[in-house]
């Protein structure tokens, strides 16, 4: 990537944001995690934290200790130099109750694309999905991948509540919630997996840069899962991409 290409936002004195682009797409997504591991290496006097997003990373300043112009500079230039495919992320398998109370929207979505349930099911956990960002809440983590047969838009009226590891969809992307809270996204099924833990010794389960894959169960697992989960085990299984 040019320099040309690469957009310092500064967010006051306190914050910058460096931008790679304006859509999703994996290429950008990677080049925002090789420059999040390359400024963690790098130490530079003044930052506090980095937070990866679609296609920018976001980092937060000290602005008493950190020289704002050279520390800009520096960060241009790792920008530029950053390489994707720094980090080996987890392939995690997630299992899935669909339907029911725990995937309402699912009939709609499969009405609305002239499909049955079982079929949005089969589609929705035959695909391997990329994470893309981890936030709105803590934990709230944002797939990319979802084929495209299943892609809706988000609800006209959102919900002003939806239960902590619903399955989602919205437009274009997959989605696994972390936390009860509001939200337009369709709910197609509910996972034991509880993607933020504050009792863990690390909180969030799923990085950025992470794949997933979805495994359909029934609710007899769903209820050995969930009674696992509530104990504390994390009740995903992973293995290095």
């Amino acid at each position: 990537m040019i320099q040309g290409q690469i957009r310092l936002r500064p967010c006051g004195d306190s914050a910058v944001t460096i931008e790679f682009g304006d859509r999703i797409d994996e290429r950008l997504n990677e080049r925002v995690v090789a420059l999040e591991d390359a400024v963690n290496e790098a130490r530079l006097p003044g930052i506090i934290e980095c937070v990866p997003t679609y296609r920018s990373l976001l980092v937060h300043i000290d602005p008493l200790l950190a020289k704002h112009d050279s520390l800009l500079a520096e960060l241009r230039r790792l920008a530029i130099e950053a390489r994707p495919n720094l980090r080996n992320g987890q392939l995690w398998k997630v299992p899935v109750l669909y339907g029911g109370n725990h995937g309402v929207d699912l009939g709609r979505i499969a009405s609305g694309h002239g499909m049955s349930e079982e079929k949005v099911v089969s589609i929705h956990s035959g695909s391997t999905y990329r994470v893309y960002m981890v936030g709105f809440m803590p934990g709230f983590t944002y797939l990319g991948g979802l084929d495209p047969r299943l892609a809706t838009p988000r609800r006209r009226v959102p919900r002003n509540l939806i239960p902590g590891g619903s399955v989602a969809i919205g437009g274009a992307q997959a989605a696994i919630t972390s936390n009860p809270s509001p939200s337009g996204w369709h709910l197609i099924g509910r996972t034991p997996v509880r993607c933020f833990d504050p009792d863990r010794a690390s909180p969030f389960l799923f990085e950025v840069g992470d794949s997933v894959s979805f495994e359909p169960i029934g609710t007899d697992a769903w209820d050995q899962l969930r009674q696992r989960s509530a104990a504390g085990e994390i009740v995903a299984t992973c293995s290095p991409h």
